[in-house]
């Protein structure tokens, strides 16, 4: 998990840099032109004409980059991290799979199945209100969200694992 989240957020950071290159090369070739089309995006969203045109000098002017990736391209101020990703994959990951785990290691194995699929589900509802608590959503769409999503994955992993052959109890 934490390797394909690592993977995964390098190649988003690869083009957010690809995408930050070709807008420094743009305000270098054409920083007047490049205001002008900062300005244009402060119009579209509600400002008049000559205040957008203050605005868009304001911020060329003091970090024209940053002004672009912002509202241009609508990139945060802070490139992806590819280890900060992976790390929190990987504890998410860890986190989750502890509760199944014990449910495996202490129920009788006629139960087993249930045991496992029943504590992963409530790991999974635990891990969306611990992320929505942290991240200020609404806690029961993201318990829901997480899961269904989740119990999904389990249904579709199990049903491939009976097709090909695997043990699925």
């Amino acid at each position: 998990m934490a390797a394909g989240e690592y993977v995964s957020v390098s190649s988003q950071r690869d083009v957010e840099r690809a995408d930050l290159d070709q807008e420094r090369g743009e305000l270098k070739a054409h920083p007047e032109g490049e205001k002008q089309e900062l300005a244009a995006i402060y119009v579209r969203r509600g400002l008049p004409v000559e205040l957008a045109r203050k605005v868009a000098e304001a911020l060329t002017a003091s970090d024209a980059l940053g002004a672009h990736a912002r509202d241009e391209l609508g990139m945060a101020a802070i490139l992806a991290r590819p280890v900060q990703a992976a790390l929190y994959s990987a504890l998410s990951f860890t986190a989750g799979a502890v509760l199944p785990i014990i449910a495996f290691l202490l129920v009788p194995t006629a139960g087993r199945t249930t045991a496992v699929v029943v504590s992963a589900l409530l790991a999974l509802v635990a891990l969306g209100i611990a992320g929505a608590r942290a991240g200020g959503a609404p806690i029961l769409r993201a318990a829901i969200r997480v899961c269904v999503g989740g119990g999904l994955a389990m249904a579709v992993t199990a049903t491939v694992g009976r097709l090909v052959g695997g043990i699925v109890a």
